[in-house]
């Protein structure tokens, strides 16, 4: 392709209608070269190692820390153990259900480079959901705890329980007749073999289990290597130190695990989220980074309690989910000057961000996630006509690139409909690039309200809604109506003292949106239900809404 058709603001080409990345490409290792994302993440570590007794994992609860060596000891111990009792073929899948404990990165990293597929589910799935999703992975074996062991099926290695004494002591006692090393690592396994499959939050329908290869893990971490190195310039404390809030079950949580590793960064694990703890972690252990939701920066800029803590380590971050409003940030920045929000937009799918803010002019970019990853390519598909659109036209996100997805394992069905045989993977957001080449997410297709004629996205109504000094949180969701199609229905969280009522929140909002675009319902709730990740459930509160009415909620 002639690189002179390729618009240098925008990275759009006018020929063939494709959105190329503007940063520098990924200096990935050549597809040819046999290796997991394990032997790739050891051999950067290994670059440039810290000190030995540097933490590699801190247990926030019970503040239990992991230096370097023990963790590539406990690596070492466990993979000759589990080698010496399990006959693991390559592709063999390995169903994970517990919740975080400083077990699961070395359980990870072990399985990972003896070829054995990893899927972790939420260890708080109902037995139906883990045995659909047990039906999907086809599990050999499981590795569990005694509290959710109960839920998983017979299966043909039957399950192991890592919260044991004899768990612990195969990874913490060698095994002498294995001269083991770090050769363990020196498997032939291809970077395009499967290395995990993870569920997407199923938020819009039931539960699909998301196919990753080695290659699309390393190409996750190279990437988010090259941008800690853009964010470094000298700033960033000599050791980083991250809070991993999400679980190590989701997309992002797991991610950050390989990436803090391969950079001897410190990891601080929380087993559940809670706001106060998270803060006084923040303070204990002098956190530089957190990867969060938008919800918790709302909580922040909102919640009085941030002033009785000392968050002054805290620099950067990293927002993923949906994107922030401009209101939210200002609210922000006034309480914390100092810290950068880096937002990004990605999906379980693509093998993490698809997109990303760098720099102070991008990250200052109300309402945008920035622009194309490294490597990455994307259309904006009209999805009536499904012809590609140019800057400023909304329509679905089409991505193309080394992270997309193998495929959803057990649905070749969701699979066709979701990868075209070119490569492109069908996101189902509503969005736009604008003529500087950054991405702007409008909302879910599916989720987009049909109010008479028109269109309503409830993200924007939301953004508008966080934005009200009386509002903790809030929802909006379609709500049928027999001569509209649908209303804009409203779920608020009152902020504690607050008496807010339902003309107040109506008043509010229709001065702010085009009349079609107006709350015609609100609902008081105590709490908003959401995905690990932060996303809103709305099929939960459509569900809710349906089901009682939503005057009775």
């Amino acid at each position: 392709m002639a690189t002179h058709s390729v618009d240098s603001r925008s990275g759009f080409c006018s020929q063939t209608k494709i959105y190329n990345s503007l940063r520098p490409p990924l200096s990935l290792p050549p597809l040819s070269q046999p290796l997991t994302v394990v032997g790739h993440a050891l051999s950067v570590l290994r670059s440039s190692p810290p000190p030995p007794n540097t933490p590699a994992l801190i247990d926030s609860d019970s503040s239990v820390s992991v230096s370097y060596a023990l963790f590539l000891r406990q690596i070492r111990n466990l993979t000759s153990n589990l080698k010496a009792l399990y006959s693991f073929s390559n592709g063999q899948v390995a169903f994970i259900l517990s919740p975080t404990s400083l077990q699961i990165p070395v359980l990870y990293f072990v399985l990972l480079s003896l070829g054995v597929v990893v899927s972790p589910a939420n260890p708080i799935g109902s037995e139906s959901e883990i045995a659909h999703q047990v039906s999907l992975c086809i599990p050999a074996i499981a590795f569990a705890t005694s509290s959710t062991a109960s839920k998983i099926p017979r299966l043909p290695l039957g399950t192991v329980l890592i919260d044991s004494p004899e768990f612990l002591s195969l990874m913490n006692e060698s095994n002498p007749s294995d001269g083991v090393n770090d050769g363990i690592f020196d498997l032939k396994i291809n970077q395009n073999d499967s290395a995990a499959i993870l569920y997407s939050s199923g938020t819009t329908g039931r539960v699909k289990g998301v196919l990753i290869s080695h290659r699309n893990l390393i190409t996750a971490i190279t990437g988010l290597q090259v941008l800690d190195k853009t964010l470094v310039d000298g700033e960033i404390e000599p050791h980083p130190v991250a809070l991993c809030l999400l679980p190590l079950f989701h997309v992002f949580g797991f991610f950050m695990l390989f990436r803090s590793i391969s950079e001897g960064n410190t990891l601080v694990l929380m087993r559940k989220f809670d706001f106060e703890k998270m803060l006084r972690a923040v303070e204990k252990y002098r956190i530089t980074y957190i990867p969060v939701s938008p919800p918790l920066i709302v909580a922040m800029a909102k919640s009085e309690l941030a002033a009785k803590y000392d968050l002054s380590s805290l620099q950067i971050l990293a927002c993923g989910g949906a994107p922030l409003g401009k209101e939210v940030i200002d609210k922000f920045h006034v309480k914390f000057p100092n810290v950068e929000i880096i937002q990004g937009y990605g999906l379980t799918e693509s093998s993490g961000a698809a997109a990303r803010t760098v720099g102070p002019e991008e990250c200052s970019t109300a309402g945008s996630v920035g622009r194309l990853s490294e490597n990455m390519e994307a259309k904006i598909v009209d999805p009536s006509s499904g012809e590609a659109l140019p800057p400023g036209h909304k329509g679905e996100l089409w991505i193309r690139g080394p992270g997309i997805m193998k495929g959803y394992v057990g649905d070749e069905r969701a699979t066709a409909e979701t990868l075209h045989p070119e490569g492109w993977l069908k996101t189902g957001d509503l969005c736009y690039f604008d003529s500087d080449g950054l991405l702007y997410i409008v909302d879910r297709l599916k989720e987009l309200i049909k109010y008479k004629a028109y269109q309503v996205p409830p993200a924007e109504l939301e953004h508008l809604l966080q934005s009200h000094p009386e509002i903790l949180d809030a929802a909006v969701i379609p709500y049928p109506d027999e001569d509209a199609g649908q209303i804009p229905l409203a779920y608020v969280v009152r902020q504690l003292g607050s008496n807010i009522n339902e003309a107040q929140v109506m008043d509010f909002i229709a001065k702010k949106v085009a009349p079609y675009k107006k709350i015609r319902r609100v609902s008081f709730v105590n709490a908003i239900p959401k995905s690990p990740a932060g996303k809103i459930l709305r099929r939960e509160l459509v569900k809710h809404a349906l089901s009682q009415g939503s005057s009775k909620l």
